[in-house]
């Protein structure tokens, strides 16, 4: 019953997130830094009153030491959910397995992988991932 309550949650914030990064894509379009987009998605959740930390720095496990490797989540958000943000010409599988890398470090279960160097969002400009291990 209880994962089924945070499984709820998570929905509810994934889709804000996701709200918000449409509406920062229809506002700026395509051809920014990815600077721009990270700091506009972030005031865009805040004003929607969520919890937002960006470049959240991520540890790497090695066996039983905890390394930092120089590797920083773009925005955590609710400190459930993982938003990565690119402005590439396509996602490609590394972003993927990046996220998916993200999550196992921090524990984490979802993750959204943005694009916004894309006409629209829903032509390929968005992944949800999901750590089922």
């Amino acid at each position: 019953m209880a994962s089924e309550l945070r499984r709820l949650e998570t929905d509810g914030i994934t889709s804000t997130i996701i709200g918000t990064a449409i509406e920062v894509h229809r506002y700026l379009g395509p051809g920014m830094l990815e600077h721009t987009y990270e700091v506009c998605c972030e005031a865009g959740l805040k004003r929607r009153n969520l919890r937002v930390r960006r470049q959240v720095q991520v540890p790497i496990r090695y066996f039983d030491l905890t390394l930092d490797g120089g590797y920083r989540i773009d925005m955590l958000v609710e400190e459930s959910v993982i938003v990565e943000v690119k402005a590439v010409k396509a996602l490609l599988p590394v972003h993927v397995s990046q996220v998916l890398s993200y999550l196992r470090f921090a524990d984490l279960h979802v993750g959204l992988l943005f694009n916004f160097n894309v006409s629209a969002p829903a032509a390929g400009g968005w992944k949800r991932i999901l750590r089922c291990d």
